[in-house]
């Protein structure tokens, strides 16, 4: 298991993640799972949409983030448009998953727009305090 470190590392196990197929065509939400060391545990898909949006569920993550025993969090979803920035459901989300991991004591380290080009990190960009 590779403790996560940055945002690039993160990057790197979502290339393995995301369907190749898809990626360009269907928005999907993909979480990755840490354990208290910042060890990399896993991932699971959470949701897939269409083109232009997926729902992604704060109940939903957090039932699974408890089920698996994680400490901490990522949270990604890719953008088919190839766009790396941000969107405002995009913020409302990670403000949102913010809030709520403080209250469970989960750890929420990052979200990270994923495109075949590139990424977005909040973490990165001091979007994640």
């Amino acid at each position: 298991m590779p403790v996560i470190k940055n945002s690039q590392q993160c990057y790197e196990i979502l290339k393995s993640v995301y369907d190749k197929d898809n990626i360009e065509r269907l928005e999907s939400c993909v979480l990755l799972l840490l354990n208290k060391a910042n060890k990399y545990m896993g991932w699971v898909k959470i949701s897939t949409g269409g083109m232009s949006g997926t729902v992604i569920d704060q109940r939903v993550i957090f039932q699974i983030v408890l089920r698996f025993n994680a400490h901490g969090i990522i949270l990604s979803n890719n953008h088919p448009s190839g766009n790396t920035s941000p969107s405002e459901v995009d913020k409302t989300i990670t403000r949102n998953l913010k809030s709520s991991s403080q209250i469970l004591d989960i750890i929420f380290n990052d979200h990270i727009i994923y495109t075949t080009d590139g990424y977005y990190s909040f973490a990165d960009e001091g979007m994640i305090l």
